[in-house]
């Protein structure tokens, strides 16, 4: 788990980060992507309610790109609403694509771009390094890649800077698709979408934000002093900014920052990729339908107790940026680190128990057998997760 002298880091080629920028989307699309005429719009529609949509709509169309919307997608997309988006940026001929949402909107965005003009199925990419044709990241989105701008409207996946998307392939069942080709080319970080997000969603998007800089910095194969050094940035900003976010959703310095910090939790992980919190929230989310920020936050402080025999030095380390007080052992400051995400939990009002979100205990063997088909995930953690020991964790959480 130190960090390797030998490493490469990948992320998005450019970065805006400014309240108001979206409403500035045209000009930012004719000044990187100047060939571009039709986009697509991809977003949900509860995000298309809030009227949010207008400003980067009107912004686009008034550089003179005309916009076409996909607005079908839904948390956890499955395998259908990708197919059906892509269909629909194949038949308005789009030659850019724009994501405009949370995680899920701008997963399938990531797909569109890869797929609409390429001849490859959704089923071949599956996994790692499976997507053909050049990498994005020069304006022109490579052979077969359209290009792609993110724009997040929740500060908590830092889906905007990672090549990962992940599909629901059957009733739980969910695929990642990992590529260098679905990094965007252009992230637009804009506080103003996230004015609306009520207190429980900026809660579990951020502490999900949370997990992501802290998994990085504890990943066992892949992380190095870039991803150390923008995982520590993120939870500075993250822990500094959580709870003024969800007690005034209207401080736009605050959702700003939380934007920022959740970016750059994604630059970490995309790099120095994630392990068994997320292992044991996918089966959580998958079978239950349980958010995944949420998902994220109810075995979190589980497993950082559980890892801590590995990682309590690095997990001291971090602990002295969230929760600079705390003082003693190695292990003591790490047993502080985790009640401090507890606190968070806590303040937030997020519930903290399976029970509260509807698990059993009888669910428990099947949650465990589905964590361990997570191998992806898995494998980056500090200590190794046996079956027993995943359902030792859902116990504990229960």
């Amino acid at each position: 788990m130190t960090s390797s002298p030998a490493f490469a880091f990948s992320t998005v080629a450019h970065i805006v980060s400014e309240a108001g920028a979206a409403c500035r989307l045209g000009q930012y699309v004719q000044q990187h992507f100047p060939t571009a005429r039709q986009a697509l719009l991809v977003t949900d529609p509860g995000f298309l309610a809030t009227g949010l949509v207008n400003g980067p709509r009107d912004s686009l169309l008034a550089a003179g790109i005309q916009v076409h919307l996909y607005t079908d997608v839904v948390a956890d997309p499955p395998e259908h609403v990708v197919l059906e988006a892509v269909a629909t940026a194949r038949r308005h001929e789009a030659d850019i694509v724009i994501g405009l949402g949370g995680g899920s909107s701008m997963d399938v965005a990531k797909l569109i771009a890869v797929l609409a003009g390429g001849g490859q199925q959704l089923a071949d990419i599956y996994g790692i390094g499976n997507v053909r044709g050049k990498a994005g990241g020069d304006g022109k989105g490579g052979a077969g890649r359209l290009p792609l701008v993110q724009i997040p409207t929740t500060a908590g996946t830092g889906s905007e800077v990672t090549n990962i998307a992940i599909v629901t392939t059957g009733a739980t069942s969910k695929m990642g698709v990992v590529a260098p080709q679905l990094y965007a080319d252009l992230a637009i970080l804009d506080a103003e979408l996230t004015l609306g997000l009520p207190a429980r969603i900026t809660a579990a998007t951020g502490i999900d934000a949370m997990v992501h800089a802290i998994e990085a910095y504890t990943s066992r194969h892949k992380k190095n002093p870039l991803s150390d050094m923008l995982a520590r940035q993120a939870l500075e900003l993250l822990s500094a900014n959580l709870l003024r976010a969800c007690e005034n959703g209207a401080d736009l310095a605050a959702r700003q920052a939380m934007l920022l910090g959740a970016m750059l939790a994604g630059q970490a992980f995309a790099n120095a990729p994630v392990a068994a919190v997320h292992a044991l929230a996918y089966p959580i989310g998958g079978i239950f339908h349980v958010a995944h920020g949420l998902s994220n936050s109810l075995v979190l402080p589980h497993v950082l107790r559980f890892n801590a025999p590995a990682a309590a030095p690095l997990y001291a380390e971090l602990a002295a940026i969230v929760v600079p007080q705390a003082s003693g052992s190695v292990e003591a400051r790490a047993e502080a680190l985790t009640v401090a995400m507890q606190q968070i939990a806590i303040l937030t009002g997020i519930e903290r128990t399976l029970l509260q979100v509807g698990i059993k205990e009888s669910d428990l063997e099947r949650l465990a057998d589905e964590a361990m088909l997570q191998t992806r995930l898995l494998g980056n953690n500090p200590r190794e997760v046996t079956r027993a020991d995943a359902r030792a964790i859902y116990a504990a959480a229960l």
